[in-house]
């Protein structure tokens, strides 16, 4: 059996109202953990090639990311070295129901979840993960995190289309792109404005917009419990200064604290979410 860890309820913020100050309370958990692939992991955010947790946007413990657990450990001292990490580089959909099997038997009662990019980033464009079995792995997911009672905060995938057009014109990035093979589907050919290439691009962005729908209609039926960013991650104006230089891919510290607010702000203790 599995202990659920009871959340803090803390005043969080005083707002003026009608002549009248209303304290806002929100709640706060005992764990989080982050669920995804190697954007949650901290992939390449301050090492060649590795994982660093500590830059996560959503777990980490470096504070010049201003991650959600460093948020939420300023609302609840009590949440120290509570913060999990189960995102797993080259992660996808189908992994996501084990990440939150181990979630759910550590107690989480605050989950955050990015996945996709993965499902889009494929050797080519019909590798891609189809739609409905996108939709399974993240239901799956969401299924074995419901009886637990905790609170999911669901991000969207990055418009990774953006991402070729900001670094078509970098010969590094491009260089990276081809000697180590990123996310053909999208950033193969990257020089090329080819009518096919153009429409391969179109394709794969639209992919990602679905997936982000399915994202968005999954958390609407986990219920009131469950956050969607609302488009938030995929419309955000990133440029390469959020990227790393080892790869021009995964976000890079300043990208990590870029994701971080910009989810929060999204997220259930916002000072600007009811």
């Amino acid at each position: 059996m599995i202990k659920k860890i009871a959340p803090v309820l803390v005043a969080a913020a005083v707002v003026a109202g009608t002549g009248t100050a209303h304290a806002q309370t929100r709640q706060t958990p005992r764990v989080m953990a982050a669920l995804g692939d190697s954007i949650s992991a901290g992939f390449n955010a301050c090492g060649w090639y590795v994982s660093c947790t500590s830059r996560s946007w959503s777990a980490g413990d470096d504070s010049s990311v201003g991650s959600h657990y460093l948020r939420l450990l300023g609302m609840s001292p009590g949440m120290r070295g509570h913060n999990l990490n189960f995102a797993v580089p080259g992660a996808d959909s189908a992994d996501l129901a084990g990440q939150a099997r181990r979630a759910v038997a550590a107690g989480a009662g605050y989950v955050t979840i990015l996945i996709g990019a993965q499902d889009a980033c494929t050797d080519s464009e019909a590798a891609m993960t189809p739609v409905g079995a996108f939709r399974k792995g993240v239901e799956d997911a969401l299924a074995v995190l419901r009886p637990s009672g905790a609170k999911v905060f669901v991000a969207s995938i990055p418009d990774l289309r953006r991402l070729w057009l900001v670094g078509k014109d970098n010969g590094w990035a491009r260089s990276f792109w081809a000697l180590g093979r990123v996310c053909p589907s999208m950033l193969a050919e990257p020089s090329s404005l080819a009518k096919k290439d153009e429409a391969r691009r179109e394709r794969v962005r639209a992919r990602v917009i679905a997936y982000n729908d399915q994202l968005r209609q999954a958390c609407a039926l986990y219920g009131p419990a469950c956050r969607y960013d609302g488009g938030a991650v995929f419309s955000y104006p990133f440029t390469l200064r959020h990227v790393s230089g080892w790869d021009y891919f995964h976000p890079n510290a300043e990208g990590q604290r870029a994701l971080a607010q910009v989810t929060f702000d999204a997220g259930f203790l916002s000072m600007t979410q009811p």
